[in-house]
């Protein structure tokens, strides 16, 4: 019998699943999920942060349980949806838009079982992150045939997501990094960076462009829950040069204190 996959066991409902048991069911039978590597870590961190983000996202989650009946618990590796709600329990339905990674070590069989449930239960895409060989991604939609992209292309998925997704970002973090600032920004009301920037220049003189990176900074941090200082505040507001606001900028995106925004390296 295979341990990580078993028709034979069960059958099971998912209320009889709890959190530290790390197995999913299909039809009723459990699916081991063991321990991610290096390889799938790094990059499913970079591709949750990413679409997260996006203006028209209200909820996101990584390894979030869903239920859409009794006997089915699938938890998608990133998955982007409506708000999942208060109180304990798994997740009821399906996320419309689910990301998968695949790495070395991939079972197949269970990667194709878990779309084909994820689709009957109603998810509108699943992208499947190709993390050996050329990195790719495949595209699932139901009805429809597996569409591959790879890097340089986009990903889009309509009615879930403003913004088109470089296939990059899902496994780049310098990609990721610069796809969450375009999404914080446009949360603020600014189209991307050039937009803060021309912003300055509309009021005529330099010190508005200073003033207004600054300021952009500082809503960059605190609409992302990062705490600033007084004194910190006081150093961000003072500084007189533009690209180092704009490194400042760039790196608020997705630091996790001030400090990480002022280090140099």
């Amino acid at each position: 019998m295979d341990p990580q996959y078993s028709a034979t066991l069960g059958p099971f409902v998912a209320d009889q699943i709890g959190e530290e048991d790390y197995y999913e069911l299909s039809n009723g039978h459990p699916i081991r999920c063991s321990p991610a590597g290096r390889d799938h870590t790094g990059p499913n961190v970079s591709g949750a942060e990413a679409l997260d983000t996006d203006p028209d996202v209200e909820w996101s989650g990584v390894d979030a349980g869903y239920s859409p009946d009794p006997g089915t618990l699938r938890a998608p590796d990133v998955a982007v949806g409506k708000p999942a709600g208060e109180g304990p329990g798994w997740i009821p339905g399906s996320p419309p838009l689910a990301v998968e990674y695949a790495g070395v070590g991939q079972d197949e069989r269970r990667l194709q079982d878990k779309i084909a449930d994820l689709l009957g239960a109603g998810t509108r895409f699943v992208w499947v992150v190709r993390l050996v060989g050329p990195r790719r991604v495949e595209v699932y939609e139901p009805g429809k045939r597996v569409v591959t992209r790879s890097a340089g292309e986009e990903l889009r998925a309509p009615g879930v997501l403003r913004n088109p997704v470089p296939v990059e970002a899902l496994y780049d973090r310098k990609t990721a990094h610069e796809v969450t600032l375009r999404n914080l920004l446009q949360r603020q009301g600014y189209e991307n960076l050039d937009a803060v920037l021309a912003a300055g220049r509309e009021e005529g003189r330099d010190e508005g462009k200073v003033l207004g990176a600054a300021e952009s900074v500082l809503t960059l941090l605190e609409s992302r829950g990062v705490a600033v200082g007084d004194e910190e505040r006081r150093r961000i507001l003072a500084c007189r040069d533009l690209e180092l606001l704009r490194r400042w900028l760039v790196r608020a995106a997705a630091a996790g204190s001030v400090g990480e925004v002022f280090a140099e390296g």
